[in-house]
């Protein structure tokens, strides 16, 4: 592995400030910076970079660590990967080292490169089955050898071991090859090929690997995709396909379409940009990885009910970035491709060019469900349409057009549906703001720690809030390392994580590592270093004292059972302790107030 020094001064040399800021905006406030963060979807900033513990954290998901681990985190790398590219950042050599995790993701990739390689040439070969994989993707998809060779298109044949054999015999092993889930083991325990008789789809990440595939069949069998399992390498939820392709693209206006057949004839017929989710449905990390690429983005899915289900899902994720959505309406034709074979290039753009936006969409979905003859089909679909106006990113202005439209599809006045919208309006502004409310009473130094079953209660949360706040205080200062180990019982800390955290601070000192988040995020787990990273980035304008530690040991102390505590103890020490612990649970006298009047009426 890196030796710990070299780590160290690869985060000395990058400054996490000037690192992140290439990726994220970020906006100084004091001693910190702040801007919205590349991890999850939000429109209010809640990503917090700490140039002073040279660490960062997200108030929003939870996401922390130092300039190694948002690397590793943003560019989906392997922490070695990520260590090296800092390294080559800063200009420092690279360090002899031997890790497995990056030797097996290069070896996964490499496999995806020969597969895919074994693809093409099985697309090209002179066999009949080869011949009708040809006549699929020039025929009837209409694609150009050009179009072939840009995205790697290729065919498996329909051998169960082909595949198998082909990779074997360039030195991968069956362990690899599982892996790297382009086969499997039978009940029997024999390997055999996945992709069998389909037309072959390479699935490329922004840095130009191979990272996946998909396969259709060249009929209409089921099931009629079958595509790549997750792996190391390959996280669904996170790729968008041919982004490799559209970010070349000066085009800040991207198409969002429903599957890879879809956007590979898009791009066909000239429009760069296309993409598609990978999987079965737009998500959060999808959404954030294309707001990095485009300015706007045109919704382009299936005109079937699956299709619209699926536009409804992404208008409500799209909704929370900062990209311009619009949705492309046609007819005619039951998606993109048939469109474009049907009307040509040429009027497919003027549909693109002439898109409605996510109102004018959901609108017109609604008033298609209700019978606007009937006086209980235009109530419903005013009251429909009314909640639809209240929802956030409507103004004022198109609030008032489309309240005109509604009175003359209705034959309700103008000023009825006006006064409707405007009593939805006030309603959503008071159930927003109880939300809000709510959401600020489950905030705080504690509101995070999850504490056992088996400890419940106010005491149980404070004192596995002691345990994180000592953890601070030792971060903050290593000096008081010996002091608090010396006097902090393990058993009282009750929380897992927590115990895992004070654990590593001890091994770190006893290693002679520097203690900061670089050594301990090497030695925990997710969880806990989260909590760490929680109470360190609370705490930052607050310097825990000696006898705030005095206080977290004496709180985790009183927390625990009184069976634990009086082990060991003679009858002295115990009726001592039962005295003192008799006296803070009697109850306080009652107070003396001027005139004998009710305390509850005395200004507190």
């Amino acid at each position: 592995m890196i030796p710990q020094e070299y780590i160290q001064e690869v985060v000395r040399r990058n400054d996490i400030e000037e690192v992140i800021g290439q990726y994220v905006q970020l906006r100084r406030r004091g001693r910190t910076a702040t801007g919205l963060c590349p991890f999850h979807n939000e429109k209010t900033p809640s990503f917090v970079v700490y140039p002073d513990t040279q660490s960062f954290y997200c108030f929003g998901c939870g996401a922390a660590g130092d300039v190694i681990n948002f690397v590793r985190k943003y560019n989906n790398l392997g922490y070695v990967e990520a260590v090296k590219q800092l390294a080559g950042r800063a200009g420092m050599p690279l360090p002899e080292e031997d890790d497995r995790e990056s030797r097996a993701r290069q070896r996964l990739l490499e496999i995806n490169r020969c597969a895919a390689r074994y693809f093409y040439e099985n697309l090209n070969a002179k066999t009949p089955e080869a011949a009708m994989a040809r006549r699929y993707w020039k025929e009837k998809r209409g694609l150009s050898d050009a179009a072939i060779r840009r995205f790697g298109l290729g065919y498996a044949p329909e051998d169960f071991g082909g595949l198998l054999h082909y990779l074997k015999r360039r030195g991968f092993s069956e362990e690899e090859l599982e892996t790297s889930g382009l086969v499997k083991r039978s009940a029997k325990g024999n390997l055999y090929d996945i992709f069998r008789h389909r037309v072959m789809v390479p699935i490329i990440d922004v840095r130009g690997a191979i990272i996946a595939f998909g396969g259709r069949v060249l009929d209409d069998s089921k099931p009629k995709y079958i595509n790549s399992p997750e792996t190391m390498v390959y996280h669904k939820s996170r790729t968008l396909f041919a982004l490799n392709i559209a970010k070349k693209s000066k085009n800040r206006r991207y198409i969002l379409c429903e599957g890879y057949m879809d956007v590979i004839s898009m791009h066909e017929a000239g429009f760069d940009t296309a993409v598609c989710a990978c999987g079965t449905a737009l998500t959060p990390e999808q959404a954030k990885l294309l707001s990095e690429y485009a300015d706007e983005v045109v919704l382009s899915y299936d005109s079937d009910e699956a299709g619209q289900k699926a536009t409804e899902r992404s208008l409500g994720i799209l909704g929370s970035t900062t990209l311009k959505v619009s949705v492309l309406s046609y007819q005619g034709a039951k998606d993109p491709d048939e469109f474009i074979k049907k009307y040509g290039r040429e009027r497919f753009e003027m549909l693109l060019n002439g898109t409605a936006n996510p109102t004018e969409f959901q609108l017109k979905k609604s008033k298609a469900k209700y019978d606007l003859r009937s006086d209980d089909g235009r109530l419903s679909y005013i009251r429909e349409a009314i909640e639809i106006l209240t929802e956030r990113g409507v103004s004022p202005t198109a609030r008032d057009v489309y309240a005109g439209r509604l009175a003359d599809e209705t034959g309700v006045s103008k000023q009825a549906i006006l006064s409707q919208l405007n009593g939805a309006l006030q309603a959503a502004a008071r159930r927003s703001y109880r939300k809000e409310q709510r959401d600020l009473s489950k905030e705080g130094i504690a509101s995070d720690i999850r504490v056992p079953y088996t400890s419940s209660g106010e005491s149980a949360l404070g004192a596995a809030n002691a345990a994180r706040q000592l953890a601070v205080a030792m971060l903050q200062d290593p000096e008081q390392v010996p002091y608090v180990r010396a006097r902090l019982d393990m058993s009282t800390v009750l929380v897992p994580e927590m115990q895992r955290a004070l654990e590593a601070i001890f091994r770190c000192v006893d290693e002679h590592l520097p203690l900061n988040q670089t050594s301990l995020q090497q030695m925990l787990d997710e969880a806990a270093f989260q909590q760490l990273a929680h109470g360190q980035a609370y705490n930052h304008d607050i310097r825990l004292q000696r006898q705030d530690i005095d206080m977290y040991l004496d709180r985790l102390q009183t927390a625990k059972p009184i069976s634990e505590q009086v082990k060991g103890m003679s009858d002295g020490q115990l009726e001592a302790t039962l005295q003192t612990s008799a006296k803070r649970r009697a109850p306080a006298p009652p107070r003396q107030t001027n005139n004998d009047i009710p305390t509850y009426f005395v200004k507190q």
